[in-house]
C-alpha cells in the first residue's frame, strides 16, 4: 500500500468556530491539504491572519458573516460560498463555548445557577450545530453526498465538576449526530456521513487559566486531576485534532458514520482504579 495522503484540492468545507484556537488549526490544515475553507463568523477581523496564513501556504481560506444561531445570516452565507464555489462538500461545527453564570464553583452552588445562561449554552453548543446541520445540510440532501463533522467533548461521556450545562449540551450533541447520521442516510443518501470528534483537554483561551496557573504556569488543582487522569500524562496540542478530521472527511473513512471519536490521550478508557 501507498502512504496514506489527503488531497481536498476542488473541496469546499464550511466551519464554524474557526477562529477559536482549536478551529483555526483545523482549517489552516484543511486549507493546506487543498481545500477551500469557507469560515463562518461574526467578527471577521478575527479571521484575517488565518487569511493570510492560508495565503503565505497557497491555501485558501474565505470569511462569511454568519451567527450560528441566526438562520437568515446562515442562509446568505451558504448563497455567498454556493455562487462562487458551486457546493459544500463538508460542513464542520466548532462553534461551542462555556458561560462562567452556568457553572458551580464555591461561590455559586446549582441552585443559583443563572436560567439565561443555561440557555446561551445550550444555543450555541446545540442549537448552533442544528441550524448550521439544517441549512449545509440541505444541499448535501439534494446532491446526495456530503459529510458533517460535528465537535462534541469529554464532557458529555464523563460528566465533569462544574459545567454543567456545558456537558448536557455536548451530550446532546452527541446523540443529535447519532440521529442525523441515520436520518441523512435513510432518507437521502448513504453517501452523506455525519460523524463527532470528542476532544479532551486541550489548552485553550477559555479554560487556560482553569488549568494553569496564570502567574507560575503550573498546574492548578483542577489540571492535576486531569493530568492524573489522562494516561498520556499532558494535554494535548490542537494539531493532534487534524489527523482525525482529515480521515473522518474524506473518503478513506466512506464506511464510518453515526460515531463520536474520543481524542483524547487515553482519558475515556481511565476508570481510575
Amino acid at each position: 500500500m501507498g502512504k496514506l495522503t489527503y488531497d481536498y484540492s476542488g473541496k469546499t468545507v464550511v466551519m464554524t468556530g474557526g477562529t477559536g484556537v482549536l478551529g483555526s488549526t483545523i482549517s489552516l490544515s484543511l486549507a493546506e491539504h487543498g481545500a477551500h475553507v469557507a469560515l463562518l463568523a461574526r467578527h471577521l477581523e478575527k479571521a484575517k491572519p488565518l487569511v493570510e496564513k492560508a495565503q503565505a501556504m497557497s491555501g485558501s481560506i474565505s470569511v462569511h458573516s454568519a451567527d450560528v444561531l441566526d438562520k437568515h445570516a446562515l442562509h446568505k452565507a451558504a448563497e455567498e460560498i454556493l455562487k462562487t464555489h458551486g457546493k459544500v462538500d463538508a460542513l464542520i461545527n466548532a462553534a461551542g463555548g462555556n458561560h462562567p453564570k452556568a457553572t458551580t464553583n464555591p461561590e455559586q452552588s446549582f441552585f443559583q445557577l443563572s436560567e439565561d445562561a443555561f440557555r446561551q449554552v445550550f444555543d450555541v453548543n446545540f442549537l448552533g450545530t442544528i441550524l448550521p446541520c439544517q441549512v449545509f445540510g440541505k444541499y448535501m440532501a439534494e446532491r446526495k453526498e456530503g459529510v458533517i463533522l460535528n465537535v462534541s467533548s469529554m464532557a458529555a461521556y464523563r460528566p465533569l465538576t462544574r459545567v454543567v450545562a456545558y456537558a448536557a449540551a455536548k451530550a446532546a450533541v452527541n446523540n443529535f449526530t447519532y440521529w442525523l447520521a441515520v436520518y441523512m442516510a435513510q432518507e437521502y443518501s448513504p453517501n452523506i456521513r455525519v460523524n463527532a470528534i470528542a476532544p479532551g483537554f486541550f489548552l485553550t483561551e477559555q479554560n487556560r487559566f482553569l488549568l494553569t496557573d496564570k502567574e507560575s504556569g503550573a498546574l492548578t488543582a483542577r489540571g492535576k486531576k486531569i493530568i492524573e487522569h489522562t494516561p498520556a500524562s499532558r494535554f494535548g496540542e490542537a494539531k493532534e485534532l487534524t489527523g482525525a478530521v482529515l480521515w473522518l472527511l474524506s473518503p478513506e473513512s466512506s464506511f464510518v458514520s453515526g460515531v463520536v471519536v474520543p481524542i483524547d490521550g487515553g482519558f475515556s478508557a481511565n476508570s481510575g482504579v
